[in-house]
Order: C-alpha cells, then sequence, then structure tokens
C-alpha cells in the first residue's frame, strides 16, 4: 500500500530535467567530494569515516555512541571502522571506570600526527568548496539549513506513514 503525502508542492514548479532536481544536484557534488577525499586519503589508507572520526576524535576524547550520534554512524558501522583505527595504532579503546558497558575512544600520540597530517593535507580541497562564490561560512550555514529542514520533513514522513 502506497501512503498519499499531502505536501505544499506549489512552492515551486516541478522540475523537468534531471539537471533542474535540487536532490540530484546534492547527490552528485556529495559523491564528487566523496571521490576527491578518497583520493586525498589515500597516502594515509584511511577511509572517508575514518577521517571524520579522527577529525572528531582531535577535540577530545568520546564515548564510542557519543561519538556514533555526532557522526550519525550505527553502531554496526562505527565499531568495525574504529577496531580498524585502533589496530593501526591511530586511536585507543577503553573501558570506562565507572560503568564497563561505557566504551571511550581517543586519538593516540600517531593518530595525532596522522590528523595533522591530513587536516594539512586536505586544506587543498577548500578552494572547490569556496570557488562556488559563496564564502565558507555562507555555505556551510547554508548545508546545515537543509539538513535540519530535511530531518524535520522525514520525521514528519514517518510520523504520517
Amino acid at each position: 500500500m502506497h501512503n498519499s503525502i499531502v505536501c505544499n508542492a506549489s512552492l515551486m514548479p516541478a522540475p523537468a530535467t534531471l539537471d533542474e532536481f535540487v536532490c540530484f544536484a546534492m547527490y552528485t557534488a556529495s559523491h564528487a567530494t566523496t571521490q576527491a577525499y578518497r583520493e586525498l586519503l589515500k597516502p594515509w589508507k584511511l577511509t572517508y569515516p575514518q577521517y571524520l572520526a579522527m577529525v572528531v576524535l582531535a577535540t577530545g576524547e568520546r564515548t564510542v555512541s557519543g561519538l556514533g550520534e555526532e557522526l550519525a554512524l550505527d553502531s554496526g558501522t562505527l565499531s568495525p571502522l574504529l577496531r580498524r583505527l585502533e589496530e593501526r595504532g591511530l586511536v585507543s579503546r577503553r573501558r570506562d571506570a565507572d560503568d564497563e558497558r561505557v566504551v571511550r575512544v581517543e586519538l593516540t600520540a600517531a593518530g595525532r600526527d596522522t590528523h595533522a597530517e591530513v587536516v594539512a593535507a586536505a586544506g587543498c580541497l577548500v578552494p572547490a568548496f569556496v570557488g562556488s562564490g559563496r564564502g565558507l561560512g555562507e555555505l556551510l550555514e547554508q548545508l546545515a539549513a537543509i539538513t535540519a529542514n530535511m530531518r524535520a520533513v522525514a520525521s514528519d514522513l514517518r510520523t504520517a506513514a
């Protein structure tokens, strides 16, 4: 059974071609960004999600659950990612002394060094973002607003189903 969802579609005319769909433009931009990062990260043998985990951990220790929330990753994805980083000596995981159910994770010295190298190298990608004619701050604000709006719409759609 197909649920019918009532939306105010009169705000904009329906796109005629794929290139006129905002969702397709965002999808291709995201895909191209991920591909660029994949190439950039090859010398360190890091995946893009591993890099993002290291970026978050560079600001300080996290619980695994807290890290998963920040990265929007479930434990089935995050645990193997952290295990691989730990096997490479880039992060350390330990049980919390007060609550053994809680696992804490942080960058090691080697992880901090690798993070610094990768972030320095990733600077070469910034012109591709700001070359769009917007300042980086404005672009980040707009993307954050789109993310929040789409999460709200998805929540409304789940509720309506």
